[in-house]
């Protein structure tokens, strides 16, 4: 049994504990970073870059057809093929050594298996042959271990071998007929790329598609997918499921509808990766979400410290913002936490300060690659209301702008804005249409900027440029408002 001392010691090697481990020995500290998979993460390999890479030709394609010249140059259909083999390269082709040799190169020590840990500052390592080795911290111990998908306890299902998001990312050929059990993010996406890709898709939706974004922007979407042909059976869902020995799949929804697919994908939701960290020897319980304070250090259910405060967890296991730029954002402010602590200087967690991850509660952005997409950052309208700030929601209609009905024909989408009216800023913004994602970046400044609306009438959009809807939307709101 081997021992080694490190001032930080991480469990996960994803986008997170990368870049938490990264921040301190730029900080001058010692870092080691332990995984069980490969080095990269959910991400990498199986979410961020896999999916999008699915997604893209099929965008590029419809983009094409959308301008009369182009479009006749454009023969014959998408091939499947070239799209999963392009894939697969994004995803590196489930090979890391790309991202240990960066790990090597920034000093950062990795260790291979699964970490647990054993006491205070310590975690144990077991890999693959059933060696431990024995690591221990003198500064913290991150958990940046993510999370995974859930598979809900609808009677046959996980007997039936479903999909979730690995094997949809992931998949060598493409199904004849695909069921999506989920209308959220993971669900809608996925039913965008297959159908793209020739399967005959067909949605189950307990809650209604994307119930957690703008109206506007998820009837769009529903309407886009009906008429691309997919089925969607929204606020509903399965009572049982059944694989046959053929290998064909019948669900049996609650109101007695049956429908035969050939593969089936659960996208209903998300769990915590803590069920085999050892978190009992600090008084927490495997398999919960982590609870973290302001500058993410894990507390027990009374708003305490676990242990005496050297327990932190950034990423999608702390459930604050389960996005990977967000998880990026904690493990940026977590690593610069860590150091300023270990030198013995008081943290600056004031709302926006350098040590505060104030935009996990203010300012998500988050782009949903549908077709078309949808873009969005900080409140909707529903959620300001919920949070009892005064607001006022404004829309306006993408396709009147002279900047979308040069970029495509029948240009199709809105946009809305939600005024905090007590203190005169943009507190959300929502987009939907064809390539809108790289507008949600100005939204996003303006939010955490806390820009007055007055000011923003003088953040003037070029002509002619889908981004002249900032304008539109200042118009909308008024002036004298």
């Amino acid at each position: 049994m081997a021992e080694n001392i490190f001032d930080v010691v991480v469990i996960g090697a994803g986008p997170v504990g990368e870049n938490v481990a990264d921040g301190v020995v730029r900080g001058g500290l010692t870092a080691a970073i332990v995984e069980s998979e490969l080095v990269g993460g959910e991400c990498s390999y199986w979410a961020c870059m896999p999916t999008k890479a699915l997604l893209r030709d099929a965008a590029a394609l419809r983009a094409v057809r959308a301008l009369p010249g182009a479009r006749g140059a454009v023969t014959g259909e998408l091939d499947p093929a070239a799209v999963l083999q392009r894939r697969d390269a994004f995803a590196s082709r489930w090979d890391d050594e790309g991202q240990v040799t960066w790990l090597r190169g920034a000093g950062i020590s990795l260790f291979r298996g699964v970490g647990r840990i054993s006491a205070a500052r310590t975690v144990e390592v077991t890999d693959a042959d059933g060696r431990v080795t024995v690591l221990e911290a003198r500064q913290a111990v991150v958990i940046a271990t993510g999370s995974s998908a859930a598979v809900p306890p609808i009677h046959g299902l996980a007997d039936a071998a479903p999909w979730t998001s690995r094997e949809a990312a992931a998949a060598t050929s493409v199904p004849e007929r695909l069921a999506v059990i989920g209308g959220g993010v993971v669900g809608t996406e996925m039913a965008t790329a297959y159908t793209a890709l020739g399967a005959q898709v067909t949605m189950i939706a307990r809650d209604g598609l994307l119930p957690m974004v703008e109206p506007f922007a998820s009837d769009l979407v529903a309407e886009t997918l009906k008429a691309q042909g997919v089925a969607l059976h929204l606020l509903t869902e399965p009572e049982k499921v059944h694989r046959d020995e053929n290998g064909a799949v019948r669900i049996t929804l609650v109101d007695g509808t049956t429908l035969d697919v050939d593969e089936v994908l659960v996208a209903t939701g998300r769990k915590p990766n803590t069920t085999d960290l050892g978190l009992e020897h600090v008084g927490l319980a495997p398999g919960d979400w982590l609870h973290v304070d302001d500058s993410l250090r894990v507390v027990l259910s009374d708003g305490t410290p676990a242990d005496d405060g050297w327990l932190y967890a950034a990423g999608d296991v702390n459930r604050r913002a389960p996005l990977t730029h967000q998880g990026k954002y904690q493990a940026r402010a977590l690593g610069d936490t860590i150091v300023t602590r270990a030198g013995g200087t008081p943290v600056d967690l004031a709302p926006w300060g350098r040590h505060a991850a104030t935009a996990d509660e203010r300012a998500v952005p988050q782009v949903i690659f549908s077709e078309p997409e949808i873009a969005a950052v900080g409140h909707t309208a529903a959620s300001a209301e919920a949070a009892g700030l005064r607001v006022r929601a404004v829309e306006y209609d993408l396709g009147a702008l002279a900047g979308s009905s040069l970029h495509a024909d029948g240009y199709t989408g809105r946009a809305g804005m939600i005024v905090d009216e007590d203190r005169k800023v943009l507190v959300g913004f929502t987009v939907v249409g064809p390539d809108v994602a790289e507008l949600l970046h100005a939204a996003t400044v303006a939010i955490t900027a806390e820009v007055p609306i007055d000011r923003l009438w003088h953040a003037v959009p070029a002509f002619p440029t889908v981004s002249e809807v900032w304008l539109r939307l200042l118009e909308t709101y008024g002036r004298n408002a």
